[in-house]
């Protein structure tokens, strides 16, 4: 038991408190309340945790969580000549969206599970963490799936341009004519 704890520790303190951004923080906080930068760490993850499984707004922390901290990597991936940061990252969003999607369809059966927001927040954590679950998923599920549906997705996304492309086409020859018989109705008048 002891092992497997001080193993946990050593992780937390090689992913958490190794974060150059987050060592700055937790140590100018640790300077001005003469608290050890680990209990920092601590106490602001049970905040979190806690605020997360009973507190108002914990969707907005989730999501949150979910998407600011990702959104700075995959800046910081784009500008690194480092290719593989942004296969991670991209595959990071393409788990998020359809997560995001499917979420959004069951969001009245989700409204009504217990801690929702901690289980999806940490389910988040875990797709963006070292532990790299959003590449599982990708290569597991999403992956097999798109292969499998390709052809039916590039016709319907085709057919989907070709549909915004000639409305768009109609919304500007109706704009052009509304606005050439305006202007014919001033000259008349």
């Amino acid at each position: 038991m002891e092992e497997m704890k001080n193993r946990y520790l050593s992780r937390f303190d090689a992913v958490v408190l190794q974060n150059p951004t987050v060592d700055k923080i937790l140590g100018s906080l640790s300077e001005k309340t003469n608290v050890k930068k680990e209990y920092l760490a601590y106490g602001i993850i049970a905040f979190v945790v806690v605020w997360l499984a009973f507190g108002w707004g914990g969707e907005l922390l989730c999501n949150s969580i979910g998407f600011v901290y990702p959104a700075y990597c995959s800046i910081k991936a784009l500008e690194s000549r480092n290719k593989d940061d942004d296969t991670q990252w991209l595959m990071y969003w393409v788990v998020f969206a359809v997560f995001s999607v499917v979420e959004f369809f069951s969001d009245i059966i989700l409204g009504w599970v217990p801690f929702y927001w901690l289980t999806k927040c940490a389910f988040l954590v875990w797709c963006m963490s070292p532990l790299d679950g959003a590449s599982t998923i990708y290569n597991n599920f999403v992956l097999p799936w798109f292969r499998k549906n390709q052809a039916a997705l590039d016709e319907a996304v085709s057919k989907g341009r070709k549909n915004i492309s000639d409305f768009a086409d109609q919304a500007i020859n109706a704009g052009t004519s509304m606005a050439f018989d305006a202007g014919q109705g001033k000259k008349a008048d």
